[in-house]
């Protein structure tokens, strides 16, 4: 066991469970949001080492929620990788400047997604 928590913040139910058993195979604790609403609700209080987020959501996207979340003092620093179908340069820049680490494309390889998860990870 890693003793570290991963947020998946996805509207849809097959790919967090995707995520989910992907992260806990390799033994990191995983906490569920829908969306990006959701995901800074159950932030709260919470010890999260990195974000997994999806970009397109219902009531409140990715790069909306990153730009939330790194207004937020204790979680300025928080690694976030975007998990998204969305491959156009345009946006890739948009999360980018809003303040994402990594960009991966659905379908992920899991491999794929554990190397990016290790290489931002923070400490602690």
């Amino acid at each position: 066991m890693t003793g570290k928590t991963i947020m998946i913040i996805d509207d849809s139910p097959s790919i967090r469970q995707v995520v989910n058993l992907t992260l806990r195979k390799v033994g990191y604790d995983v906490i569920e949001a829908s969306d990006g609403e959701d995901g800074l609700k159950k932030l709260f209080g919470q010890k999260v080492n990195l974000i997994v987020c999806d970009v397109n959501m219902p009531k409140m996207d990715g790069i909306t929620f990153l730009k939330n979340l790194k207004a937020m003092p204790n979680y300025k620093y928080m690694p976030v990788i975007m998990l998204t179908t969305e491959s156009q340069e345009a946006k890739k820049q948009e999360g980018k400047l809003a303040g994402a680490k990594a960009w991966v494309v659905k379908p992920f390889k899991p491999e794929q997604m554990i190397e990016a998860i290790e290489k931002l990870m923070l400490p602690g």
